[in-house]
């Protein structure tokens, strides 16, 4: 009994790429079929397509396991071929290479280093008259990576500067309160100004009219 035990301990583990742990739920994958696909590659990534063998690898119900081998085939994860065995007659395998360019192509990004221009630093630098902190340095980067264009962000510093404040906390509150209001470009901006000063000047029109003449 013992020596069962030890034997069932000693086996090796199964290993399961971290890229399909992590994003299994993205490809509309669930536990069940996850399950599914773990033996599969633990086998070597092509099986012969016997539910009975998940019936007794992994305990489920015939028709379950060929129910979630059917809806990996339709959720485009893996696909069944038909191959000659060693013995030439045909077989039918179940085949994960689909999974595989899934992750490669729908979940693996190759992003290019983002490159920050350094001349918005020594904007900010030449508008304060001073060198900028590290702390500092790192919010104006905080921006970039939130998609705020250089060209936003120096027209942010110029508002600011404009009403004689240097200070980034100022700048941050301009910038997520143009985000709100949706602007994407310094156009956008002067438009919005534009209309802003119509308004103010706008005045009700008052008909100069003399009713002790009126007959």
């Amino acid at each position: 009994m013992e020596e069962n035990i030890i034997k069932i301990l000693q086996q090796r583990p199964i290993v399961i790429p971290r890229l399909l742990f992590n994003n299994y739920k993205q490809l509309n994958i669930t536990e069940e079929e996850l399950i599914i696909l773990i033996y599969i590659m633990d086998e070597g990534d092509k099986v012969i397509y016997n539910p009975d063998i998940f019936v007794k690898e992994l305990g489920l119900d015939k028709f379950k396991a060929m129910e979630l081998i059917n809806n990996l085939v339709e959720k485009g994860i893996i696909n069944i071929t038909v191959e000659q065995n060693k013995n030439k007659k045909s077989e039918e395998y179940i085949n994960i290479d689909l999974l595989y360019n899934k992750l490669l192509n729908n979940i693996i990004e190759i992003k290019e280093p983002e490159i920050i221009s350094t001349n918005i630093f020594s904007i900010f630098e030449n508008e304060f008259g001073r060198p900028i902190s590290p702390m500092e340095y790192e919010i104006i980067k905080g921006w970039i990576n939130d998609k705020f264009s250089e060209e936003i962000i120096k027209e942010a510093l110029r508002e600011a500067v404009y009403n004689n404040v240097s200070n980034l906390r100022y700048i941050d509150k301009i910038l997520y309160e143009w985000k709100k209001q949706g602007y994407k470009n310094k156009e956008d901006i002067i438009k919005d100004k534009v209309n802003r000063k119509k308004k103010k000047t706008e005045t009700v029109e008052v008909f100069d009219y003399n009713w002790l003449d009126d007959e």
